[in-house]
């Protein structure tokens, strides 16, 4: 069975592919187009944002594919400004107008900050509140699953205090030169699965000489092996493209990595991103 058609089991039941389409970056007016062509090459997995502000195209792209809805896995994230119920009750249900969708099937609150405090003040009631307006849209079937992006241990055990669902997923930027290893035992402790955003580092690890010698060994693009790391990891990977031959080479991650060299690559520091380092989250704040 080919990584596309392989699942994960999240705590409540639903199953969500291994390896999805990340489509940060990509414009609203081309990100149709390449989620058609992602599900065509057998992807069933589409992860966009609210403030990627791509979802209308993402909508677009999985109402016209090839296959049903229903075999499709479509994830969207609330703003993280966004810290209020009535706040996030209203853009819940904006996500699914501006989409064009019924349902979505995983809704995170996309960062435990606001982008221009990512890393600062205490958000824990709005984090609470806002959890509460994804609960009740999941209890209404307008979410199948719900979890949340960029939480660490305290993020996730300040919305564990009041919460009645704990997250069915915890987004995060994980790849081979930044792999937190206490937060991802942590979450899979309360059962919650991880996602990798940025599996291949936004590009930069393209550059690292160690990576690229372990490749070769493998008879594998650099890209590859980062993916088939976040994988062997346990997470989802979520790799960001809209080239249609990355996408396919993307999914060509059918080989195992030996424990030495996941070893090797758990140690490896490397977190160069180059012209991302000035979005929050790349910028170790």
């Amino acid at each position: 069975m080919s990584i596309l058609e392989q699942t994960y089991t999240l705590s409540n039941d639903v199953e969500i592919p291994r390896l999805g389409l990340g489509t940060w970056f990509i414009d609203d007016d081309k990100v149709a187009q390449a989620v058609r062509e992602a599900v065509t090459i057998g992807y069933r997995n589409i992860d966009t944002a609210q403030a990627y502000g791509n979802e209308r195209g993402v909508g677009e792209g999985v109402r016209t594919a090839s296959v049903p809805r229903s075999d499709l896995f479509v994830s969207t994230k609330l703003a993280a400004e966004i810290k209020d119920y009535d706040g996030a009750v209203a853009a819940i249900d904006q996500s699914l107008r501006t989409m064009g969708l019924e349902y979505v099937d995983l809704m995170l609150i996309h960062s435990p900050q606001p982008w221009d405090d990512f890393r600062g003040g205490d958000y824990a009631e709005g984090n609470r509140e806002a959890w509460r307006a994804l609960e009740e849209a999941h209890r209404a079937g307008k979410l199948r699953a719900i979890g949340v992006s960029n939480f660490l241990q305290d993020d996730l055990e300040n919305l564990l205090q009041t919460a009645t669902v704990t997250p069915h997923v915890n987004q995060l930027l994980v790849h081979a030169g930044n792999t937190p290893s206490d937060l991802l035992a942590f979450c899979e402790s309360q059962g919650i699965l991880v996602e990798a955003y940025s599996p291949i580092a936004h590009g930069q690890i393209l550059d690292n000489a160690d990576v690229q010698a372990m490749a070769r060994r493998y008879d594998v693009s650099v890209p590859q092996l980062c993916i088939r790391y976040t994988l062997q990891l346990g997470t989802v990977s979520l790799p960001k493209t809209a080239n249609p031959e990355h996408l396919r080479s993307n999914a060509e991650v059918d080989f195992e990595i030996f424990e030495q060299d996941m070893a090797t690559l758990r140690a490896l520091e490397d977190q160069d991103y180059g012209e991302a380092s000035e979005f929050p989250v790349y910028s170790g704040r």
